[in-house]
């Protein structure tokens, strides 16, 4: 994927340190249960998918905020020892954002997020990181566990540098209604679909449905992601539904992280929208195959294996 020029991606969005405590179940309210194991790592929904493009092969650079702690030390770290580049990354006076997270022996997970730094970006952070990743990067990756006030900033100013603009709307929030014009690929899932049009997903019509909603706002193409179900690709003129790739599933937390990495990847390597979506496919299956966030996302070898059999 690096023969092109402008082959790399860019990602702003949240960085946090996952604290992830697994156990048999959910505890009840009020319950204190004992766990079987536990691990801190990298994570957040933009690191998390700044990870999986570099491990499928992209050219990543990454914008946000870490505190100036030892949690930020080591997301840094992280995100460096991935192959993500972090001259995007300021340090500010607050402590670097947290997630909890809890998975049980089904890999269902529930997460308590605590922002910190990530609320400190500013635009002229984000103005200063598309300038200068524009020349190498062609995709834009972004979420909404960044400030509200500059998702439509992200967006216009990275179409306006001529980058495909992808938007996970997660966690799911109104936004105004002059963003989606800016959004070229839309990742939705079924929760997030509902929230956002109001339509219950629950089979490739509805989902097409769904998707329509977000084509008649000014987006490009909508991709529903159904779980088990597979993932809707909407676009003015056609609906295909791409399966998921089978696999004993152990933790669901990174699974749309490393679809949006890897698909953001494909695109920026020159790959059809199709083509990307199945790359992007397999690398979600082989996350929810492993524990943890960052550390269940694959390799670009790791994922190529899987479509090759």
């Amino acid at each position: 994927m690096s023969g092109l020029e402008r082959a790399g991606v860019l990602v702003v969005g949240s960085v946090s340190a996952d604290l992830t405590a697994f156990s048999t179940r959910a505890p009840g309210h009020g319950e204190t249960l004992r766990g079987e194991s536990f691990s801190l790592a990298l994570g957040g929904k933009g690191a998390n998918q700044a990870v999986a493009a570099a491990r499928a092969g992209a050219p990543t650079a990454f914008i946000g905020c870490v505190g100036e702690d030892a949690f930020g030390e080591m997301v840094v770290r992280e995100l460096r020892s991935a192959g993500v580049a972090v001259g995007g990354v300021r340090a500010v006076a607050r402590e670097t954002g947290i997630a909890h997270i809890r998975v049980d022996a089904t890999g269902e997970n529930s997460i308590v997020i605590v922002p910190g730094a990530n609320d400190a970006l500013e635009e002229s952070m984000v103005l200063q990181g598309i300038g200068d990743a524009a020349a190498t990067s062609s995709v834009l990756l972004t979420q909404l566990e960044t400030p509200e006030r500059l998702t439509d900033c992200i967006l216009r100013t990275a179409r306006d540098a001529g980058l495909t603009t992808i938007l996970d709307p997660a966690p799911a929030v109104a936004l105004d209604g002059k963003v989606w014009a800016s959004v070229d690929i839309v990742t939705p899932n079924e929760t997030e679909a509902r929230m956002l049009t109001g339509v219950v997903v629950e089979s490739e019509a509805s989902a097409a449905q769904a998707g329509r909603w977000f084509l008649d706002r000014g987006v490009g193409a909508a991709l529903i992601t159904r779980g088990g179900a597979g993932t809707t690709l909407v676009t003015t003129d056609h609906v295909e539904t791409f399966p998921v790739v089978q696999v004993e599933v152990v933790d669901t937390t990174a699974a749309g992280d490393a679809f949006a990495g890897a698909l953001g990847a494909a695109l920026a390597g020159g790959q059809p929208l199709e083509a990307a979506i199945r790359y992007g496919a397999a690398a979600g299956a082989l996350a929810v195959s492993r524990r943890g966030a960052s550390p269940s996302i694959p390799t670009a070898a790791a994922i190529e294996a899987l479509l090759a059999r």
